[in-house]
């Protein structure tokens, strides 16, 4: 079987370099799978200048459901199947074997590669292929990734996800330290190429994505008041879309990419509407007397979760647009925010307070129940990927704003902590193209 996957870069411009988050992975799955990724490089000529081998062997680790085989115990690096001998494998515990080599083709790369089943030995997927230009190196490991975890799990893979977040960075104002400059940057999903998007005096917060993935919604206070935005991600170019007195907030694309939902005060008192992109009408969604906030859709489109403090405490509410009706979803504990709806929309994660401590929870949305996901403190913004198997949340430690990420079972996580200043608001892609 034969895979061709053609690889297309964001055409974003750097500001110049900046700062790479860095991954440190702290639990995995009790029984990973032992995999064995051998260097995939050229057939001949210069070296690559990046490890594709190595970039899918962290890949797969960072999941938690695979551990690597050391380069140093391979007996062999084998670039073609006949080169495959099953015993050597067998003998250092590898249950999985990539393989696979690296050719120039009018200037681009194609990488081949096979997956074996050591115990079995046979092979699990044959002669794949993955294209890509010089500067789609990772983009090929990513794809190579995806694959290769998808076809073990059954489950998507997200690594060539984006993400999009913001970082903030402490300057003084006479013998105060402050955060004086905001950067809306965008990543791969295991943090690296960082790129900033847009970089400013005054806060920036929610980003989200829209469902292309050509496009994030953000507030920024630039205005000298929070006011909502639209940056295109290829041209960078930007349009405001709100310009109203009071609150202008929390912008979530709806599935099909024709509205954003958010949070306006202009009628006294913050209320969730819609705006209509193409129209530009608004459309007020909620009529009451608290603070309703917080807006995220459903994935079918049909109705919007929010928070409220309507009943005395911030919980989470879901309105259905059809016909105006707001239910109350979540009950326990006194403080539920920010709830978010997994892609199959089973579960409900959110930022749910216990003891005093600020955690993500995650709620199954027909039975309930409710699990705590998270160790750390002050836990806020979950973002869910696409697969619906992981999220990226932010929360403090040492002192410092970082992401991190765990699986919705908990069984996986890790730390995204950024070289330079804190890191907050991540926003997770859909699958892109």
């Amino acid at each position: 079987m034969r895979h061709c996957l053609a690889l297309v870069c964001l055409l974003i411009v750097s500001l110049g370099a900046q700062a790479q988050l860095t991954i440190e992975i702290t639990r995995g799955v009790d029984d990973p799978t032992k995999i064995a990724v051998v260097p995939l490089e050229m057939t001949s000529g210069e070296p690559l200048e990046e490890d594709i081998g190595r970039i899918v062997e962290a890949d797969l680790q960072r999941s938690g459901f695979f551990s690597a085989v050391e380069r140093g115990d391979m007996l062999s690096f084998p670039k073609k199947p006949a080169e495959v001998f099953f015993r050597d494998w067998r003998a250092l515990g590898t249950e999985y074997l990539l393989s696979g080599r690296v050719e120039e083709v009018d200037g681009r790369y194609r990488v081949h590669y096979d997956l074996f089943d050591v115990l079995n030995e046979k092979r699990v997927l044959s002669d794949q292929t993955v294209e890509g230009g010089p500067r789609q190196l990772r983009d090929i490991a990513h794809a190579i990734s995806d694959r290769v975890y998808e076809t073990l799990t059954g489950i998507p893979g997200v690594f060539s996800t984006k993400i999009v977040y913001v970082e903030a960075l402490r300057g003084e104002e006479g013998d105060a330290e402050i955060y004086d400059t905001f950067r809306l940057m965008l990543a791969d999903a295991d943090g690296a190429r960082p790129t900033m998007l847009l970089e400013s005096d005054d806060p920036i917060l929610s980003p989200d994505w829209s469902p292309d993935g050509n496009q994030v919604a953000y507030v920024s206070f630039e205005t000298s008041r929070p006011a909502i935005f639209v940056q295109n991600l290829a041209t960078g170019d930007r349009r405001q879309v709100t310009d109203f007195k009071g609150l202008n907030g929390a912008p979530t694309w709806s599935p099909d990419g024709d509205k954003l939902a958010l949070v306006l005060s202009k009628d006294g008192n913050p209320e969730i509407y819609t705006l209509d992109l193409s129209s530009g009408q608004f459309t007020r969604l909620t009529q009451h007397f608290a603070i309703d906030t917080e807006p995220s859709w459903t994935p079918d489109g049909e109705g919007i979760v929010f928070t409220s403090n309507r009943g005395g405490k911030p919980q989470i509410y879901q309105v259905t647009l059809a016909n105006g009706r707001v239910e109350r979803l979540t009950f326990e504990g006194d403080y539920n925010a920010r709830g978010q709806i997994s892609p199959d929309g089973r579960t409900m994660v959110m930022v749910h307070q216990r003891d005093g401590v600020f955690h993500i929870a995650a709620q199954d949305l027909k039975t309930g129940t409710l699990r705590i996901l998270t160790e750390t403190r002050l836990d806020e913004s979950p973002s869910i990927a696409p697969n619906g198997a992981m999220l990226m949340y932010a929360t403090h430690r040492n002192d410092e704003g970082v992401l991190a990420v765990v699986s919705l079972d908990a069984g996986t996580r890790y730390f995204l902590p950024s070289e330079e200043g804190d890191v907050r608001e991540p926003a997770w892609s859909p699958y892109l193209n």
